[in-house]
């Protein structure tokens, strides 16, 4: 997307770098959880102004913030940072020093968290359109591996899909199982920033049973799913071309027309509105970002022991030689609809309705999803989570959607594009699990 305050004089970088570190298992196990029934716990404490210092290492402003019952959504000039009482999620596109922010997150968890250590962390992204253009470690994969790796010595790195094609690419840590649980740690005494070498650890069966353990419907469950879109049509940017408007919005901020567009493309339908808080934002002269809260259970906000809410983000560059659009969610969706017209979209409906908005030439679509929820969850016709997914990918796009029965959203009628599969794989990684498919526009 192009800033206000910071023109673009090139191509824009739309994928984004996506930085995700927990300090702790869960939010139950931050030091101050159980401290206070008000107030925020954790990384949530942190001031905005420290993560401004942050942010302009990174090279980004904060332009507005939403306060959730659990985690707080920062809609930032270069996409989003989301924090949680133990994990940070920082997504940031263009030519954004994203892990240049790294080593200030670490300092600020300690400092203003008591969170010594990082239980795990994840880095990934989509092949970029433009790397030539980038800075810092992200000039190209190797270098960002290597700055990773001198601050976490047992992380592994992965090239998902096609080397001269659509692929996606993913660091991670491997977990720290006294982060959060030790109370040493919580005491400053243990070396921060690192985690134990394998051969360190216990057997299998010991190190699981030293885990923190959570009561029932706690909120171990990891999910997020990506779509990831380019090509975009002429038509699906035309809305988010902000400057041939002007007339119409000039008494309108950037935050409310980002809000009347949200409606009218059908981003505010994409869940139900009353589980929903959307904020927004309008670039000039083009490019769209949100964030979103979303309640999807109904005690969300009851402790830090329960989860019940989520987020989603969508970032769009519309112009025309490298048009790109982002979806990403954290609320685990079910495989099948449920009948309900209120309730949380069931996998396929939702592809659906992203894709019916912004109706991509080609796209790139991930599930991570962590082991011990694809192990357990509840399986059709013995499909495990990952497989179910590349079900509902298959059948979200290869059939036109004004053919398919089942709601779209309302802000214009359905795109009726047909859809073939370029490349489906499915990933076992040490904890989580991927599914990944990649498809483009049948001509």
């Amino acid at each position: 997307m192009a800033t206000d305050h910071d023109q673009p004089t090139g191509p824009f970088e739309g994928p984004e770098k996506l930085l995700e570190i927990w300090f702790c298992p869960s939010p139950a196990d931050v030091p101050d959880a159980h401290v206070s029934p008000v107030g925020k716990p954790g990384l949530r404490k942190v001031p905005r102004e420290v993560w401004a210092e942050m942010l302009d290492i990174v090279k980004c402003k904060i332009l507005s913030v939403v306060e959730g019952m659990e985690m707080d959504a920062y809609l930032l000039s270069e996409s989003s940072l989301f924090i949680s009482p133990h994990r940070l999620i920082l997504k940031t596109c263009g030519t954004t020093l994203n892990l240049l922010g790294l080593p200030r997150i670490l300092e600020i968890a300690k400092d203003h968290a008591c969170l010594p250590s990082v239980y795990r962390c994840f880095y990934s992204r989509k092949a970029f359109m433009f790397p030539e253009r980038q800075v810092g470690p992200h000039r190209e994969w190797k270098a960002e591996i290597d700055f990773l790796d001198q601050i976490f010595p047992n992380g592994a790195a992965y090239t998902v899909g096609k080397v001269n094609g659509d692929h996606w690419l993913l660091y991670m840590s491997s977990p720290d199982e006294d982060a959060g649980a030790n109370p040493a740690l919580r005491s400053g005494n243990s070396v921060p920033y690192t985690t134990k070498p394998p051969e360190a650890d216990l057997d299998r069966d010991t190190a699981e049973e030293s885990q923190p353990t959570s009561p029932p419907g706690d909120i171990s469950q990891d999910y997020t799913i990506e779509i990831l879109m380019s090509q975009l049509s002429p038509k699906a940017c035309a809305p988010f071309m902000t400057s041939s408007l002007v007339s119409e919005i000039s008494q309108l901020n950037p935050l409310d027309q980002a809000i009347a567009l949200s409606s009218s493309v059908g981003i505010s339908d994409l869940f139900p509105a009353e589980l929903t808080t959307l904020d927004a934002y309008s670039f000039i002269p083009c490019g769209y970002s949100s964030n979103a809260l979303l309640r999807w259970k109904e005690d969300s906000g009851a402790g830090p022991a329960r989860s019940g809410e989520g987020y989603y983000s969508i970032h769009v560059t519309p112009e025309p030689d490298w048009s790109y659009a982002s979806f990403e969610c954290n609320v685990p969706l079910p495989t099948l609809p449920n009948g309900e017209p209120r309730s949380i979209p069931d996998l396929k409906t939702l592809v659906r309705r992203v894709v019916n908005i912004f109706q991509p030439g080609k796209l790139t679509l991930t599930l991570f999803v962590s082991s011990k929820d694809n192990n357990t969850a509840e399986e059709e016709d013995g499909e495990s989570a990952v497989e179910a997914a590349q079900r509902a990918f298959k059948a979200a796009l290869i059939t036109p959607l004004k053919e398919v029965d089942g709601p779209v959203c309302s802000g214009s009628p359905a795109f009726g594009g047909v859809y073939k599969r370029t490349d489906k794989i499915n990933y076992e990684f040490g904890g989580y699990d991927l599914a990944f498919a990649t498809f483009e526009l049948r001509s």
